[in-house]
């Protein structure tokens, strides 16, 4: 049984206020999950220069190959 499954068996025998409280903190946690994310991204987003993002992507064109998107 995977993590998911067990913990919707265990919310089944809940009774309806708790599965209100469950809802709300998994809400919560969601909540919190993206707004980590989002000020891991303010946080990092100005951390290159316009000058070193130039540089990264002229490396990139010249390493990497060309993908044809339609060879698959």
């Amino acid at each position: 049984m995977s993590p998911l499954e067990a913990i919707v068996e265990d919310l089944k025998t809940l009774p309806p206020e708790k599965v209100e409280d469950a809802a709300w903190f998994v809400h919560a946690l969601v909540v919190d999950s993206a707004k980590a994310r989002e000020a891991m991204l303010k946080r990092t987003a100005t951390a290159l220069s316009a000058e070193d993002v130039d540089e990264m992507e002229k490396a990139i064109a010249e390493i990497c190959e060309d993908v044809d998107d339609h060879a698959w």
